[in-house]
């Protein structure tokens, strides 16, 4: 709808733009793909054309399913937070812990030295970093907390969404689509 998004909130249709509130709600940003919303002081990102629920009478961690589609490039990709702040995600089943950068840990102001400094493998070979807890992992409305991350020094692009947040759900493929369900 050009500049602005068709929300539903509180079960009532509500035309924003970017900036805009209503019930609660305020639309931060929009793309063709996703809208980034306000609501209660959390951020929630959601698909363009999938319903969501929002508004002031939704709890924002009421969430038990999250459905991904496929990038161009076929992997399941997902804007998502970590302890409150914006970061891309990357669905790597071969990860055993959720995985970031030290460069993308300092932007969004994770304590990671605090962590036990550790050695870990990947698919490059052995990598120096810091095991960490995260307070939260959030994609739309389904938040997990106290969940094992790994903070590498080496740079990377995406936050690898590892085995320590998605053993907590029961994954199916189907199609072009991945659905992860609370257990």
């Amino acid at each position: 709808m050009g500049d602005k998004a068709l929300l539903v909130i509180d079960g009532h249709p509500q035309l924003l733009a970017p900036g805009q509130s209503a019930r609660g709600v305020r639309l931060i940003e929009l793309s063709d793909r996703q809208a980034r919303v306000e609501q209660g002081g959390q951020i929630l990102m959601l698909d363009m054309g999938e319903p969501a629920r929002v508004g002031a009478g939704q709890s924002p961690t009421a969430g038990t399913k999250i459905v991904l589609s496929t990038s161009s490039g076929g992997h399941f990709e997902t804007p998502g937070s970590i302890n409150g702040k914006s970061v891309p995600f990357l669905v790597d089943t071969g990860a055993t812990l959720v995985t970031l950068s030290r460069d993308l840990a300092d932007r969004i102001g994770l304590d990671y030295q605090a962590g036990q400094r550790s050695l870990t493998q990947t698919a490059n070979g052995a990598a120096p970093g810091w095991r960490v807890s995260l307070a939260s992992v959030r994609i739309r409305d389904v938040e997990v907390h106290q969940i094992d991350a790994m903070v590498l020094e080496q740079p990377m692009p995406v936050v690898l969404l590892g085995n320590s947040f998605l053993s907590r759900f029961s994954l199916q493929r189907e199609g072009s689509q991945m659905v992860l369900s609370r257990r």
